[in-house]
């Protein structure tokens, strides 16, 4: 594998990873990252470096669920940068399409700094990347990554260990409310270094009459046995 982020990102297959998250809002991508990096980002959540994160989150006294996680701040760890850059231009086809279909007047700007300074001319200025550490017994209830009133309809996480291996359980889950149904669980096994790209609040959903706006939630299911660390990238910034 090239050891380059941009190059390892261009060379996906993304017209099949387009049109998955066309049709189903979530798409895995496997061995993205290289174990080195996994364990990198890994080391770096006990880092005491000054200005690593700017904030810590326990979840439970959120009622988030049982973990904790930290936000990243800027300037971000450059493998961090580089996907954000690298992968975003890939999405904005796809998120241009949903809006579109829904009528939606919104149109995302084709680079990742465009969508940056959007943010930031709405008062949107910290950065939303984050590293998640879940031990037996934690968990993430459903939730949206908004942040703000500018938001990316997609965003990306990264698992940084192996499932049946470092950790049982905790699996990545979404949920999908259909209009005039019930809803939907698809519950996903990524392994380390896959990357998961799935949708932040909607997707469309083409029915009889055309498209309709489906909302999706996402979390993890409870961690049975081991620890488990993601990383997550969000490509709007927030407020706080």
């Amino acid at each position: 594998m090239d050891t380059s982020i941009e190059k390892r990102i261009n060379a996906l297959d993304w017209a099949t990873i387009q049109q998955q998250l066309h049709d189903s809002g979530f798409a895995i991508v496997p061995k993205v990252l290289m174990e080195k990096e996994c364990e990198d980002l890994k080391e770096n959540y006990a880092s005491e470096e000054e200005n690593a994160f700017r904030k810590t989150i326990k979840m439970e006294r959120y009622r988030f669920g049982l973990g904790e996680y930290k936000y990243y701040g800027y300037p971000l760890p450059k493998v961090i940068s580089e996907l954000r850059t690298n992968v975003y231009p890939h999405l904005v086809p796809v998120a241009n399409q949903w809006m579109e279909e829904l009528n939606i007047s919104t149109r995302f700007p084709k680079t990742h700094k465009e969508m940056l300074q959007l943010c930031q001319d709405n008062n949107q200025t910290k950065p939303t990347a984050l590293i998640l550490r879940y031990g037996a017994g934690g968990f993430n209830t459903l939730h949206q990554d908004l942040y703000g009133d500018v938001f990316f309809p997609m965003q990306i996480v990264f698992m940084l260990d192996q499932i049946g291996t470092d950790y049982e359980g905790g699996e990545f889950v979404i949920t999908e409310q259909i209009p005039r149904a019930q809803s939907k669980a698809n519950v996903l096994k990524p392994g380390k270094g896959d990357m998961v790209i799935f949708t932040t609040q909607f997707r469309p959903y083409k029915g009889t009459r055309g498209y309709y706006r489906v909302n999706m939630r996402h979390g993890v299911s409870p961690i049975s046995k081991g620890s488990r660390y993601s990383m997550g990238i969000i490509f709007h910034d927030g407020l706080s």
